[in-house]
């Protein structure tokens, strides 16, 4: 049992020490992702960026005023914004961009994110909703 428990310590201790997080100047961070950044966030400035590197990857993070947060995963692409304001039309396809504004004209997307095989927003009233990959609309999410 302690042969377990002293490997199984091993095991954590290795993976959680691969996973390293630091602040970087923006001057660091890959020029797709400044792209981004200032063609859909313009007005914005950016306050931080955050070099995450785990065992297989690495992703960004950057902090925008007005509590805005952009991640990119690993192939510099976009994977999740949150924010307490309207994001920008052109951050969310467009199929879930029109079925949100003829279904929930009084409500504005606050939070995006995407996964391998669905994407969900976040309205202003905590309303979660669920796409599949291509932007057709799937459930409420609670």
């Amino acid at each position: 049992m302690k042969k377990y428990t002293i490997i199984l310590s091993a095991l954590v201790l290795f993976v959680t020490s691969c996973e390293k997080e630091s602040i970087i100047g923006y001057e660091e961070v890959p020029a797709e992702i400044k792209s981004y950044v200032s063609t859909n966030f313009p007005q914005r400035v950016v306050l931080q960026a955050i070099k995450s590197k785990g065992h297989c990857d690495e992703a960004f993070e950057i902090k925008l005023d007005s509590n805005t947060t952009l991640e990119f995963n690993r192939k510099n692409e976009i994977s999740e914004i949150e924010s307490d304001m309207a994001l920008p039309q052109a951050v969310i396809p467009i199929n879930i961009w029109e079925y949100v504004t003829t279904n929930y004209s009084n409500n504005f997307i606050t939070d995006w994110s995407r996964d391998k095989h669905n994407q969900e927003v976040q309205l202003n009233d905590g309303l979660k909703l669920e796409f599949n990959k291509e932007g057709g609309f799937l459930r409420l999410d609670n």
